[in-house]
C-alpha cells in the first residue's frame, strides 16, 4: 500500500462512509442472506446506499481495492466488497509511528 495513495482514497466524503459501511455490513446492510464479514457486500446494494450511479460506485470501490483497503470476491456475475482489516491495521500503525 503507498501512503500517498491511501491518503488520496480517503480524502473522499463517499469512500469514507463506504468504509464505515464496510466496517459493520450486517447493521448497515441487514437481510443479505450470506456471511457478509466472509463474503462482503454486493456492489449493487452500495450503489442503492449512495444514490449514486453505479459506474461512479464502482470506480470508487477500484480506488479503495487499488490502495489495499477492500477486498473483492466474485461470485457469479455479482461482485462483493469487503475491508481489508489487515490494511487498516497497518495503515493505524504508520500513522501512529510515523506520522
Amino acid at each position: 500500500m503507498e501512503k500517498k495513495d491511501v491518503f488520496k482514497v480517503l480524502a473522499n466524503e463517499t469512500r469514507l462512509q463506504i468504509l464505515q459501511w464496510l466496517k459493520n455490513p450486517e447493521v448497515h446492510f441487514p437481510s443479505q442472506g450470506i456471511d457478509t464479514a466472509r463474503v462482503g457486500i454486493c456492489v449493487g446494494d452500495i450503489q442503492k446506499k449512495t444514490g449514486l450511479a453505479q459506474s461512479t460506485v464502482s470506480h470508487y470501490l477500484s480506488m479503495l481495492e487499488t490502495a489495499g483497503l477492500v477486498i473483492s470476491t466474485r461470485q457469479g456475475q455479482s461482485t462483493y466488497y469487503r475491508r481489508n482489516e489487515e490494511a487498516f491495521s497497518e495503515f493505524a500503525s504508520l500513522v501512529a509511528n510515523e506520522l
